[in-house]
């Protein structure tokens, strides 16, 4: 699958203007090089809020806090052959901060500091 790349505002403004003008979507996603599909969404957008901006997407929230991840590196650095469930355990005992095994399986990168 293809990956998939964020449009700019500066080329939103570019499509929308162009299509303004009275060029087809067609037209625009020709010369441009994205898909029509991509460029009737915007359009649609545009249309029905006058906004071509993203909106924002929160996403997962992190379970790890920025100084709790500075706690997994010191810790797998000062022990080097500890695992990623070690590490998780100690996190725990340390914050009652409880770690999934998915997250655990993420604290790999760590060990390799």
């Amino acid at each position: 699958m293809a990956q998939r790349k964020h449009l700019d505002d500066f080329l939103r403004g570019r499509i929308i203007g162009r299509l303004e003008c009275g060029r087809t979507q067609l037209e625009v996603s020709e010369e441009l090089g994205i898909a029509q599909s991509v460029i009737s969404r915007l359009w649609q957008r545009f249309q029905d809020d006058g906004n071509v901006s993203r909106c924002c997407s929160t996403g997962r929230p992190r379970v790890t806090t920025p100084n709790e991840d500075r706690y997994l590196a010191v810790t797998a650095k000062r022990n080097r052959r500890s695992t990623a469930s070690d590490l998780s355990r100690q996190l725990s005992s340390a914050t009652s901060t409880t770690v999934w095994q998915t997250r655990d399986r993420r604290l790999g990168h760590i060990l390799a500091l």
